[in-house]
């Protein structure tokens, strides 16, 4: 006679899936590092600042997405978008509840970067949108502060091997325009200007355009173009000047 055996039965969670960004400004001028966020107008979390975020719609892509809640917060020209990372742990969310159906959300997270000159923010939804200084953050609703801390970290990591500031940037830039933004990130203990000038210029993919331009009635400063094709050698490799 066959015993009978327990078998074990496990429900599928039925997902939810948004996106989340983490948009980084660089205020050069100002020298500031500032992240977009959105004021909720629900629950849950009413009024607590998050980051600016959605459930993506039947049809369309994350990065469609992703693309989306850019262009409904800010108009830009040029900007570095890449995806970030996938938050799903349970209960990250407090409408998942036990009597929810085991309904979870997951959060694909991009981070983008732009200039804070060139950003301009919409107003078409009210003023609940609003850019806060990287230092000076409120508490953010779910575990968003935790995604903005993984993109800070990937955003410098990314400044060692790649050339996401040339996305970024105008096509044409002084040297002194690259330190400050590279500065504004990474802060006090990034190199002194000479040594950052010095090592840069070695590294060949910068194009002298042979014009030059004068800021705030100083010396005149040469302008430089990003040369793809210089770069190439040097790609996935990090930087000596970061």
């Amino acid at each position: 006679m066959l015993e009978k055996q327990s078998i074990k039965i496990t429900e599928l969670a039925d997902f939810k899936v948004g996106v989340d960004n983490v948009i980084f400004s660089v205020d050069s001028e100002q020298n500031r590092l500032l992240i977009l966020l959105v004021k909720r107008k629900e629950e849950p979390f009413l009024n607590r600042w998050s980051l600016p975020g959605t459930l993506v719609r039947q049809g369309e892509s994350l990065e469609g997405a992703a693309h989306r809640i850019l262009a409904e917060k800010i108009t830009v020209n040029n900007l570095y978008l890449e995806q970030l990372y996938t938050f799903g742990g349970p209960n990250r969310d407090p409408r998942e509840l036990p009597d929810s159906f085991n309904v979870r959300y997951l959060s694909v997270s991009y981070f983008a970067l732009v200039r804070f000159e060139d950003a301009k923010l919409l107003r078409n939804n009210g003023y609940n949108t609003c850019w806060f200084q990287f230092q000076e953050l409120p508490s953010l609703a779910f575990d968003h502060q935790q995604i903005l801390d993984y993109g800070y970290r990937r955003l410098r990591n990314k400044l060692e091997y790649s050339p996401i500031v040339f996305d970024v940037l105008p096509s044409e830039f002084t040297l002194h325009d690259l330190y400050q933004f590279y500065s504004t990130i990474l802060g006090d203990n990034f190199t002194d200007y000479s040594n950052f000038r010095a090592k840069l210029l070695k590294l060949g993919f910068l194009h002298d355009t042979g014009m030059k331009v004068i800021k705030n009635a100083g010396r005149p400063a040469t302008l430089y173009e990003f040369n793809q094709g210089a770069f190439a050698p040097l790609k996935d490799k990090p930087l000596l000047f970061i």
